[in-house]
């Protein structure tokens, strides 16, 4: 991790508007584009990252403000990881899963319980882990008293070895039914294994992780009262949200990558030879692929911030979400996440048409916003969220 980082922000004073938020973001993003490609193929735990996160304060963004979070909204948090997705997907992908499991607690739990965990985290400048996958069953949660114990394997988790907490998922012993805790990083039993080796996200801390009844007590079973689940329609809106956050990261990685690449074909790029022309910055072909990629950008950038804001809408009248709302607004995340996902994934690959044979080289790192895009959007196909629409 480069030695540019910012000591001052934790001594002047913090960013107030959704924009100063953002601008904070940015210069987060200058810190880690530093070294981001020899980061990228280092492939360290990212200790230092996850810090830089702490000290700028952006690991607070959501959390109430009078406990010394920002109180800003979804939208913001959007864009704020999309910025620092524009330098490093990974830190990027970080913030956004933690940013969902913070406000977790607020989506599934009681209010009591949330207001305690977002009070706790912000005061505490938490990171959230989350070793969470409700489509399989392969955590057993038994009673033992006063206590819950979670035992099983997840074959990913997010955020693992630099989390202060981490979110588990599992479901009751001969049962259907699902229940979310939020248990220390350091729980005996929780074991985190150094088994991601992914061609991209390489910094995300995604690999399994084996918990040996880990203990918890029934009172941190979000949303549970009396030891009987209290549903909404708004425990609901997990998903459509987190998808938001992919979305916000594709799109920093896709900006990020269109960014670089402009760079490197102003700085080293050279024309071809027959063509005409004495710089690649002049060749129309090169003009016209770059406004073709930026446009594409801008497009599904504007979609996804008017989705955002449609979104908050629902985050702000919990009570009055209806399956209706529910349902009209995932629908428009499954819009924006394909088209996300698709101009995405031809920027990262069509920005070597316009940076040319030597930009392949290992040490331009180019390559790696092709390789984050396409590892995660694999995390559910593309094509159904087609079908929703």
């Amino acid at each position: 991790m480069s030695t540019v980082t910012p000591t001052d922000w934790q001594t002047r004073p913090a960013p107030e508007t959704a924009q100063d938020w953002i601008a904070r973001a940015a210069a987060v993003a200058a810190v880690l584009a530093t070294d981001a490609a020899e980061r990228d193929r280092a492939g360290a735990t990212p200790h230092a990252e996850i810090q830089l996160l702490k000290d700028s304060g952006l690991v607070t963004l959501l959390g109430p403000t009078e406990h010394g979070g920002a109180g800003q909204d979804w939208p913001t948090a959007y864009r704020v990881i999309r910025e620092v997705a524009k330098a490093d997907g990974s830190i990027g992908q970080l913030l956004g899963y933690h940013y969902l499991w913070n406000w977790a607690a607020r989506l599934v739990g009681t209010r009591e319980q949330w207001e305690h965990v977002e009070a706790e985290a912000a005061k505490g400048r938490w990171f959230f882990g989350g070793a969470v996958n409700p489509r399989d069953k392969d955590v057993v949660v038994t009673e033992d008293g006063d206590d819950l114990l979670f035992t099983g394997h997840k074959s990913f988790s997010t955020g693992s070895k630099v989390s202060d907490v981490t979110v588990l998922e599992g479901v009751f012993e001969g049962t259907d039914r699902h229940v979310f805790a939020i248990v220390p990083s350091d729980t005996e039993g929780l074991t985190f294994h150094d088994d991601w080796d992914n061609i991209g996200q390489r910094l995300t801390e995604s690999g399994s992780v084996t918990l040996d009844r880990v203990r918890t007590p029934w009172a941190s079973a979000a949303g549970y009262v009396d030891k009987e689940f209290q549903p909404r329609i708004y425990n609901t809106l997990n998903v459509p949200t987190i998808q938001l956050v992919f979305v916000s990261f594709y799109l920093g990685i896709a900006a990020g990558a269109l960014e670089t690449a402009a760079t490197y074909t102003r700085t080293k790029a050279r024309s071809w030879l027959h063509g005409g022309f004495e710089r690649a910055v002049d060749e129309p072909y090169v003009i016209d692929t770059y406004g073709d990629l930026t446009a594409k950008l801008w497009a599904v950038e504007a979609l996804a911030d008017a989705v955002a804001a449609e979104g908050q809408k629902l985050h702000e009248d919990p009570d009055a979400v209806t399956e209706q709302t529910r349902g009209d607004f995932e629908v428009r995340v499954a819009a924006v996440k394909a088209r996300a996902t698709d101009v995405a994934l031809e920027i990262g690959n069509r920005i070597f048409e316009v940076t040319g044979a030597r930009s392949t080289a290992a040490a331009e790192g180019l390559d790696r916003f092709w390789r984050n895009i396409r590892t995660h959007s694999l995390h559910d196909p593309v094509a159904y969220k087609r079908r929703e629409v």
